[in-house]
């Protein structure tokens, strides 16, 4: 199962980190090149634990839609998000948020497990680790932008 783990450094308070990577309308914005919205369960707002979101987007060509739901959350330094329903065969994307020397401390653990055996272990080798690690990447960099232009 691959696992990306990412760290950002935001120089924001913390709640002001939690709160935008919460944020439905701040994730349409993030990922406005695979043209993501939110259909079905919360469509806008600051999702809370036991919310379930419905997002159809296109990636790598594909439409597809993929149904999570925040399954755990402690306010500002956590949150957890699973897939319910998706093309992926399973995903867990865990949020942690730590305030240190000035600044939030984001960190991404995304696990999935991609669909059709041993050829979904071949694509994520080919091209879907390194896919989603730079959709992570964008949509970190995205709210790092937002949360630091929000301070100032």
């Amino acid at each position: 199962m691959p696992e990306i783990k990412l760290v950002t450094e935001i120089h924001a308070p913390i709640e002001t980190c939690f709160d935008a990577a919460r944020s439905i309308d701040l994730h349409k914005q993030s990922t406005s090149k695979s043209k993501e919205e939110a259909i079905a369960g919360r469509t806008s707002g600051l999702c809370e634990k036991g919310d379930t979101v419905t997002w159809r987007a296109t990636h790598l060509g594909v439409r597809q839609k993929l149904t999570s739901e925040i399954t755990e959350m402690n306010r500002p330094y956590f949150f957890e998000d699973k897939m319910l329903k998706g093309a992926f065969k399973s995903m867990i994307h865990k949020h942690f948020f730590e305030f240190r020397n000035g600044k939030t401390i984001l960190t991404d653990n995304f696990q999935y497990e991609s669909p059709l055996w041993i050829f979904g272990k071949l694509a994520d080798k080919l091209f879907l680790e390194r896919y989603m690690r730079k959709f992570l990447l964008e949509r970190n960099a995205f709210l790092k932008m937002i949360c630091e232009k929000q301070i100032r």
